[in-house]
C-alpha cells in the first residue's frame, strides 16, 4: 500500500504532464475540497444569476428582447445544473452543496450583488459581466479537472451568446437618441469597475491561486485574466462609442497591454462579505424559492420510493 506522499507525488507528475483527473482516480483531500468550494461557488453565481436579468423579462421593450432574454436566463439555469452535478462527482450531495448557500456558508460571485436599475443594464450585463465570465471560462475549459473542464466547453458557447446579445443591446442603443445614450453610458458607468472586480482579488490577496495553479485548476492568475478582460473590452467599447469609466486608461506603447486605474477593493470586500446593495435580496430570494420547492422534492420522492416498492414486488 503506498502512503499518502508517495500518492500525492504520482498525482502532481500526472498534473504536471498535463492530464486529466477523473472522478474514480486518486487525488489528494485538499484538491477534492478546492475544487467543490470552486464548483459550488460557480454553480451557486449562475443561479443567482439569474435574478438580476429575469426581473427584466416581462419590461422588455418588445417581444424578440423578451424571448433573447428569457433564453438568457434558462441558460444561465442549465449552467448551474451542469456545475452542481459535476460538483457531486467529488463525493458531495445537491442538498449539501445548495445547503450551504442558503445558509450563508457558501459564497457566489460579488457582481450580482448590484441592482438592475434600467433595460441597458441587461447590456451592460451581457457584455461585461459575460464578457469577463468567458475569460475565467475558456481557462477553465482546459483545467485538469475532467467534469469541470468539459461542463465548461458548451457553457463557453453559450455564454458566447449572451456576450453578444448583451453587446448589442448597447450598439443599439447607442445609435438612438440622447436619452437613449445616456442610458447605455450610465449603465457601463455602472457595471464596469464590479466587472472588473468579478474576477477575483488581486494575486497578492488571493489565498488559493498559488495551489490551485499548482494542481492546474486554474490556468492564469486572477491579475492576467482581469488585464485579458480589459485589453478585450476597451476596443469594443469604442467601437459603439461608449467611454470607459477610467481616467487612467490608456494603451502602454512597450506591454502593447491597457493601464488601468486602481481597484476599489474595499468596495469588493464588503460586497464579498455581505454588505453589498442587493445581497440580503438574493438571498431572500434563493430562501423563498427552496421553501415554495419544497413540495415539489417531497412529492419527487414520494414518487420515487412508490416506484421502488413496484418493481420490488
Amino acid at each position: 500500500m503506498e502512503n499518502t506522499a508517495e500518492l500525492e507525488k504520482k498525482f502532481q507528475e500526472r498534473i504536471d504532464h498535463g492530464e486529466v483527473i477523473e472522478p474514480k482516480d486518486w487525488m489528494p483531500e485538499r484538491y477534492r475540497k478546492q475544487l467543490i468550494r470552486m464548483m459550488s461557488q460557480h454553480a451557486h453565481s449562475e443561479i443567482v444569476g439569474m435574478l438580476p436579468e429575469g426581473n427584466w423579462i416581462t419590461r422588455a421593450p418588445s417581444l424578440r428582447r423578451k424571448v433573447v432574454l428569457l433564453a438568457k436566463v434558462q441558460d444561465e439555469a442549465g449552467h448551474g445544473l451542469y456545475i452542481y452535478s459535476g460538483t457531486e462527482t467529488l463525493g458531495v450531495s445537491r442538498e449539501e452543496i445548495v445547503g450551504e448557500l442558503l445558509s450563508g456558508k457558501a459564497k457566489y460571485s460579488s457582481i450580482f450583488n448590484y441592482p438592475t436599475l434600467t433595460w441597458a443594464d441587461m447590456g451592460a450585463i451581457g457584455w461585461l459581466v459575460d464578457g469577463a465570465a468567458i475569460v475565467n471560462q475558456t481557462a477553465l475549459a482546459k483545467c485538469s479537472y475532467g467534469p469541470y473542464a468539459r461542463a465548461m466547453v458548451r457553457i463557453c458557447k453559450e455564454e458566447n451568446f449572451h456576450h453578444k446579445q448583451g453587446y448589442e443591446i448597447l450598439a443599439t442603443l447607442m445609435r438612438g437618441n440622447e436619452a437613449q445614450k445616456n442610458m447605455a453610458q450610465d449603465a457601463v458607468n455602472r457595471w464596469w469597475w464590479p466587472s472588473v472586480m468579478m474576477l477575483g482579488p488581486s494575486d497578492k490577496d488571493s489565498p488559493n491561486t498559488a495551489e490551485l495553479m499548482r494542481w492546474r485548476v486554474k490556468l492564469h492568475t486572477n491579475d492576467e485574466l482581469r488585464q485579458r478582460f480589459i485589453d478585450r473590452s476597451v476596443p469594443q467599447a469604442e467601437n459603439i462609442g461608449i467611454k470607459i469609466p477610467d481616467d487612467k486608461l490608456k494603451l502602454n506603447p512597450e506591454t502593447k497591454h491597457y493601464d488601468f486605474g486602481e481597484v476599489n477593493w474595499e468596495e469588493f470586500w464588503n460586497v464579498v462579505k455581505g454588505n453589498g446593495p442587493c445581497n440580503r435580496e438574493r438571498m431572500k430570494a434563493r430562501r423563498d424559492a427552496d421553501e415554495r420547492g419544497k413540495w415539489v422534492r417531497e412529492a419527487a420522492e414520494a414518487h420515487r420510493e412508490k416506484k421502488e416498492k413496484k418493481i420490488a414486488a
